[in-house]
């Protein structure tokens, strides 16, 4: 027991310290090559940081339990939607550029819709719907990289202030070092943390379920965490939320693609209460922006997000 609180502790150093690697690099990358920090952290910040969750589902569907990889991958969105950006905004209110209000966003309440309708119509996610799922992605990523050369362009009304402010110039192969070096952190770290919050909640008998959509989902968001907060820290708002949006939209599509397509995955319907409570925070996400003072996510919006979190992890102890 001992060792494992050692073991989570250094979890944590190496989560904090990947994550301001990551963070610097990627921005230093926007910078140099004049691409939406929103861009870079729906790609590359998104993708690294769900390395956790990739890896944790995939295994656990080859040790024939798929349906802990769906509370993985459910729990973490609620978690980097809710927990994460709700405590991202508190640190420091964001931002919403034009692309993330306008298509994001939209495109992320629509893929969770499709997500949903799968999960809930022939009790399972078939491989054909995994197949689907991943064409889908194929469709996310063909958009970040239409956008990578457009962004500006198409964003032009709102001023992106931290590509305009280079005020360094960090060469692109240690910016490159720095992102490589902050991933791999950020696996190890997780890992570690998972591995030991796992180990101690079952020595006090904590139900599979309840430890997929809680210490596996938290813990294998904490990545995104520390990386979205650090952002914030660093007011690099485009960053965190796209770290949130394109990490949900990776566990949604790409994880549960490749993982059903190895072994169909059963849907327990008792999942459809943490399903509507994602649709919930997705919607108010959407209507944010729309809300005075327009197009940004204040501190009393990451009050919401946080006191939701709150009432989720209660109703989830108590049903």
């Amino acid at each position: 027991m001992i060792l494992s609180v050692i073991l989570i502790i250094l979890g944590f150093i190496l989560l904090i310290k990947g994550a301001d690697l990551l963070v610097d690099g990627a921005s230093d990358i926007a910078k140099k090559f004049h691409i939406p920090e929103i861009i870079i952290g729906l790609t590359i910040v998104s993708i690294g940081t769900s390395m956790p969750e990739l890896v944790v589902s995939i295994a656990s569907s080859l040790d024939g339990r798929p349906d802990m990889s769906m509370g993985n991958v459910i729990g973490s969105n609620i978690c980097n939607l809710l927990l994460i950006l709700g405590l991202s905004t508190v640190i420091r209110p964001i931002k919403f550029q034009r692309e993330t209000r306008l298509i994001e966003i939209p495109m992320c309440l629509f893929f969770t819709i499709i997500f949903m309708i799968f999960c809930n119509t022939g009790a399972e996610i078939s491989k054909i719907e995994g197949f689907i799922l991943i064409a889908l992605f194929i469709i996310f990523i063909s958009y970040t990289v239409f956008m990578s050369k457009k962004g500006e362009q198409f964003d032009k009304e709102d001023t992106i202030v931290e590509i305009q402010a280079d005020t360094k110039q960090v060469s692109t192969f240690k910016s490159i070092l720095f992102i490589i070096v902050g991933i791999i952190g950020l696996k190890i770290g997780g890992d570690l943390t998972v591995d030991n919050a796992v180990i101690i909640a079952e020595r006090f008998g904590i139900s599979e379920k309840i430890i997929s959509l809680t210490i596996l989902a938290i813990g294998t968001s904490l990545p995104e965490l520390v990386t979205s907060v650090v952002a914030a820290i660093k007011g690099n708002s485009d960053i965190a939320i796209g770290n949130i949006i394109g990490s949900n939209i990776f566990n949604m599509l790409l994880i549960i693609g490749i993982v059903s397509i190895i072994n169909p995955i059963a849907y327990n319907m008792s999942y459809n209460l943490d399903m509507g409570m994602l649709i919930v925070g997705i919607v108010l996400l959407s209507l944010f922006p729309l809300i005075p003072p327009k197009n940004r996510m204040n501190r009393p919006n990451g009050v919401v997000y946080l006191v939701l979190y709150a009432i989720y992890m209660t109703l989830l102890f108590n049903i």
